[in-house]
């Protein structure tokens, strides 16, 4: 049995891609996009008429709209091949935003049951900033479920644990990448590898803290540079993975071992912790690698979202 077989038995694998048309190949059970991911399919051959057409049905409306009609359609695509949910983002300019990330989200979620799909297999995607928790924790109480993303930290976990989040997306490769270039020269490779990996290990610190606390959230790892990070979270609520990684774990045939356990997790001492809003911010402060890399992360997918706005415009 290859190596993503293995791992679909310990986590629900999901695809992180917007090029449903590649998805068939490693039936994972959910996808989840960004504007990245959106803008870059759009540049494609095979995607471009599905932009062009979605455009010119709705032309005469105002550009956000349209925008939003793109990310659902590759939405509603995406849904015709994973049996589970697609995440859907709002536009990260709008992570300061509360007021404006939950009209986003409504009109998202709207679209979508337009279209006849439940609110059960639609995750609304938010920036985890103290804002974008408080606008998920307030759609969550309407039954518009809600993923969490560019989470870096560990505050940022237990607030959305907290809030009632359905769903959160810490990040491994982009904390790897901090540390990694943080270092330099004294970067050990080797020593920082598998459960080593500082991305692998913020993430087991959620996983083991959630399991521990009877937290219901679902812990999704994201962002992967390398199939050794993956095999490290085995057993992890749920993994999205780029297409070329699912490729690599297809063609890999060794055992894989059970890496996180709840059982075990509930079994450790782990102290609970809260944060009110000044703590968190405090919290976020005080880890730079979570305040630069979420600050970042904004910007780059606003420079997306901006790219495909200029798109969808011309």
């Amino acid at each position: 049995m290859n190596q993503l077989d293995q791992l679909k038995s310990l986590t629900t694998v999901v695809a992180d891609t917007g090029n449903f048309l590649q998805l068939a190949q490693f039936a994972p059970r959910d996808a989840t996009t960004n504007p990245s991911l959106i803008l870059k399919a759009v540049q494609s051959a095979d995607y471009a008429p599905l932009l062009k057409d979605t455009v010119a049905a709705h032309q005469g409306k105002p550009l956000d709209e349209i925008v939003d009609q793109v990310l659902v359609r590759f939405g509603l695509e995406i849904l015709k091949v994973v049996p589970g949910r697609v995440s859907t983002e709002v536009d990260a300019r709008l992570s300061f935003d509360r007021a404006a990330t939950v009209a986003r989200a409504r009109r998202i979620m709207a679209l979508y049951e337009a279209a006849g799909i439940g609110r059960e297999r639609v995750l609304i995607k938010i920036a985890a900033t103290w804002e974008g928790i408080q606008a998920a924790a307030e759609l969550e109480r309407e039954g518009i479920h809600c993923n969490l993303t560019l989470l870096f930290s560990f505050c940022q976990a237990v607030a959305c644990g907290a809030a009632g989040i359905q769903l959160i997306s810490p990040f491994v490769g982009r904390i790897y990448d901090w540390y990694k270039k943080s270092a330099g020269a004294a970067w050990d490779e080797a020593a920082q590898a598998g459960a080593n990996d500082p991305g692998v290990k913020s993430v087991a610190q959620i996983y083991n803290y959630f399991k521990k606390h009877g937290i219901q959230t679902e812990v999704m790892g994201a962002s992967f540079r390398n199939v050794g990070q993956i095999q490290a979270l085995a057993g992890c609520d749920l993994l999205t993975i780029s297409p070329d990684l699912l490729s690599q774990l297809q063609a890999l045939d060794a055992p894989l071992p059970r890496a996180l356990d709840a059982e075990a997790a509930r079994a450790a001492d782990i102290a609970a912790v809260s944060y009110d809003e000044a703590g968190f911010r405090f919290a976020l402060n005080q880890d730079a690698m979570a305040t630069e890399k979420l600050a970042e992360g904004i910007r780059l997918f606003a420079i997306d979202s901006a790219k495909l706005d200029q798109m969808i415009a011309s």
